[in-house]
């Protein structure tokens, strides 16, 4: 009689599937680049709020192609779910930006979603790294937007 094939052990950093939304929590530095456009430094904060929720907001000072800057925020609220986290619009009531299922990948735990934003439409990756960064990657493809944007966190003082 075969044994069953055990699950694949937790990778170090972030664990499983279901303990990637945990290790959200606190404050991360992020490193964006929007393809031939811009590029943002800044902090992205996690506040647990009631069980199962956490406000993501950005602060940083966005650069443009042609020199200019400014400062730029953004807020999400990310949903605990079985095997990965929703993520939704901050805004009253919530809308649903996109749900991501986290799958082994390698040694990286990673989720994909798509999002119509009509016209247009959002791609994003997630993948959650070994050595306990993370990147999100959203291609947007439409008559009215047409760009990647590409963010590193890695965890502040970290």
């Amino acid at each position: 009689m075969r044994e069953p094939a055990s699950p694949l052990p937790p990778l170090s950093a972030w664990g499983t599937a279901d303990t990637v939304f945990d290790g959200l929590a606190g404050a991360w530095d992020l490193e964006r680049t929007i393809e031939d456009q811009a590029s943002m430094s800044g902090v992205a904060v996690f506040t647990p709020l009631e069980a199962g929720m956490l406000k993501y907001r950005e602060e940083g000072r966005i650069r443009l192609a042609d020199g200019k800057e400014f400062d730029g925020h953004r807020e999400y609220f990310f949903e605990r779910t079985p095997g990965g986290f929703a993520v939704h619009f901050a805004e009253s009531p919530t809308r649903l930006f996109h749900a991501i299922g986290i799958v082994r990948d390698g040694d990286v735990l990673a989720g994909s979603a798509t999002h119509l934003c009509t016209p247009d439409t959002y791609d994003s990756g997630y993948r959650f790294l070994p050595d306990g960064s993370f990147t999100i990657r959203h291609a947007v493809r439409g008559p009215r937007k047409d760009y990647l944007s590409a963010t590193v966190f890695t965890r502040r003082g970290g």
